[in-house]
């Protein structure tokens, strides 16, 4: 090899995560689930955010093709985020969608969930994309929306979506213990997120059913019924009714690719 060679060295363009070296702490990953077109709105947020002192942040981005149904993207999208997370040792991951912008001091705000270390999974606050726009935070299955709360307060519930989302890694890594081996566009990684999809016939009343749902309500279910709170070290959250916390704080928009939000107010 002459000298030419030894100064500029070939890279391995496949690493896409990398540390900062000796001593470097992965503490957060943020994934982003996106076929690739963002508002400019959304990128003013992620990319505008008031940076805590002494942070450590790695992002990660997966672009996926089109030609996949639409109520699996995310999911699959979010188990490669997972298995990237967990190849590189990370203590937290926020799963941030490609639709939902959070406020400025986001990341002001989660820091001290993660310098506390005492909540292993926290939500932002958004809504849904409808008129009119209702809260999504869930107490129980099937009873609709929860919104018995005020702006600013401290929310829990048993069920939260994942567009801004922290999550404790040693949750995931317990369910990604327990997940079954999957294919996506040719990388193995597996199911801790799903979208359920089922059709299955009952004998007694002689009639198919079918149960469909979102694949953030799925995981939250999966975490309570599977007592991953209790295998990861946080048996006093598997105790809880309502062991997912929603800080109303981080009160984020949902937005539209024409760039209409929702709620189209932002809630007192």
């Amino acid at each position: 090899m002459n000298k030419k060679e030894e100064s500029n060295p070939v890279r391995d363009y496949r690493i896409i995560v990398q540390d900062g070296g000796e001593g470097y702490i992965n503490r957060v990953m943020i994934g982003t689930a996106t076929l690739g077109i963002v508002r400019v709105e959304w990128t003013q947020s992620r990319y505008g955010q008031i940076i805590p002192v002494n942070w450590s942040q790695v992002t990660t981005l997966e672009y996926m093709g089109g030609y996949f149904p639409l109520r699996y993207q995310v999911a699959d999208a979010q188990n490669l985020i997972v298995k990237r997370a967990i190849e590189k040792d990370f203590e937290w991951l926020l799963l941030w969608e490609h639709d939902v912008i959070a406020p400025g001091d986001a990341l002001l705000r989660l820091n001290q969930y993660i310098r506390d270390e005492d909540t292993p999974v926290v939500s932002g606050l958004y809504y849904t994309r409808a008129e009119p726009s209702e809260p999504l935070i869930f107490r129980g299955r099937g009873t609709s929306v929860y919104t018995d709360f005020k702006r600013g307060e401290l929310v829990w519930a048993s069920g939260v979506p994942t567009g801004f989302l922290l999550i404790h890694m040693g949750i995931l890594r317990e369910m990604w213990k327990e997940s079954p081996e999957y294919q996506i566009k040719g990388t193995v990684t597996r199911r801790v997120f799903d979208t359920p999809q089922r059709v299955y016939f009952v004998e007694e009343a002689n009639q198919f059913n079918t149960f469909s749902g979102t694949s953030d309500l799925e995981w939250c279910n999966r975490v309570i019924q599977g007592e991953y709170f209790k295998k990861a070290g946080w048996s006093k959250y598997q105790r809880k009714k309502y062991p997912f916390l929603v800080d109303t704080n981080l009160f984020c928009f949902h937005i539209n690719i024409d760039g209409s939000k929702f709620p189209n107010y932002e809630v007192a």
